[in-house]
């Protein structure tokens, strides 16, 4: 009865070895121009790294009635911007979300973003089994007129 106990524990502990791990995601530099009166659309920009391949699925915020994945592209001397279901993130490959590339578009803002404001937003990615991970992410409003997130002190 010994032996059966240790190897079905043996059994139990090379499963769990076997099993993927989760990716652990990072993400920095979240900002989001502010807005004029009465825009109820605004894009939102990031930098995502993750540990293992995983993919961006959806995003929420208080902020908005909704917001979609966007990918830009260039056909012929226009470029074009679609919906995308899924953003791939490779293992250890960072995800540029840039205004002339991924993006991530609020539509029906609840209310104006000024610059110096904070917008909370949940990030749900999902690996190929299935398994999803939550990241809560604060993005700074900045003005107008910004190209790009300030560098960190």
């Amino acid at each position: 009865m010994n032996l059966n106990w240790k190897a079905t524990l043996a059994s139990i502990a090379m499963s769990a070895c076997s099993l993927p791990a989760f990716a652990d995601v990072t993400v920095s530099d979240a900002w989001i121009r502010s807005t004029v009166p009465g825009q109820k659309v605004a894009a939102a920009f990031m930098r995502i790294v993750s540990t293992y391949d995983t993919a961006l699925m959806e995003v929420t915020s208080p902020s908005a009635k909704f917001i979609e994945i966007h990918e830009m592209t260039k056909e012929g001397n226009v470029m074009k911007m679609k919906a995308i279901d899924r953003l791939p993130v490779p293992a250890e490959k960072p995800v540029e979300l840039t205004p002339t590339g991924y993006h991530m578009m609020l539509f029906e803002l609840k209310a104006p973003l000024n610059a110096g404001d904070k917008v909370p937003l949940t990030l749900m990615f999902e690996n190929r089994g299935g398994r999803r991970l939550f990241v809560d992410v604060e993005a700074a409003v900045l003005p107008l007129g910004a190209e790009a997130a300030p560098p960190k002190p």
